[in-house]
């Protein structure tokens, strides 16, 4: 992935509540522990005709006017049931970096962000807006410096932490994040080691 900062691009409005994780990865799809090659599996059981790999034209992801879309627009409680990490994989691997709900499963949250896909909370009215406008092709920006949704003129604010903003801006995964403490990190190993010599087997 990249660092985050700002991005502009149409958007894919999935206008249904409670997508969980099976949906947008099904077990079936999942062939490797790898990051890669899930895309083609991504919500198998709605974009393909049952039975094959042939695309059901009525999927918003097989209209030819959502082609390229970075943004995803869904609804509440997005990404819920099993924790499974490759459904965020499959997400990034088709080329989303961006997804805007009401609300999200915690853990489905926390794997977006470790793996440089920004999870977006808005009220249901304003994502409902932001659908309306993905479904006219309108171009929509979304700001981590400024913390902002924007799209023909309207301007919505929203919340994200300030440690999974950084993870995000920086592009940086969980060892990294820490490591920005190295400085602080090997200062109180270096007292602790002169207080209590004997806890550090290398000395």
């Amino acid at each position: 992935m990249t660092a985050l900062v700002r991005l502009e691009s149409i958007a894919a409005p999935l206008m249904r509540d409670n997508i969980d994780t099976d949906a947008i990865i099904p077990s079936r799809e999942m062939k490797s522990v790898s990051k890669t090659g899930l895309a083609d599996g991504l919500f198998a059981g709605w974009r393909y005709v049952a039975g094959g790999r042939e695309p059901d034209p009525s999927f918003v992801l097989n209209d030819p006017r959502f082609r390229g879309a970075q943004i995803l627009i869904a609804g509440a409680n997005f990404g819920c049931g099993s924790s499974r990490e490759h459904a965020v994989w499959a997400l990034a691997e088709y080329g989303f970096r961006v997804i805007v709900a009401p609300s999200f499963s915690p853990i489905f949250q926390a794997n977006c962000v470790r793996n440089g896909v920004a999870p977006v909370i808005l009220p249901h009215d304003q994502v409902a807006a932001l659908a309306a406008l993905a479904a006219q092709r309108v171009s929509i920006a979304v700001d981590l410096a400024t913390m902002t949704v924007s799209a023909s003129g309207h301007v919505w604010p929203f919340a994200l932490e300030d440690e999974p903003r950084m993870m995000l801006m920086e592009d940086l995964d969980a060892i990294e994040l820490t490591l920005k403490d190295r400085a602080a990190i090997e200062a109180f190993r270096s007292a602790d080691a002169r207080a209590r010599p004997w806890i550090y087997l290398d000395r």
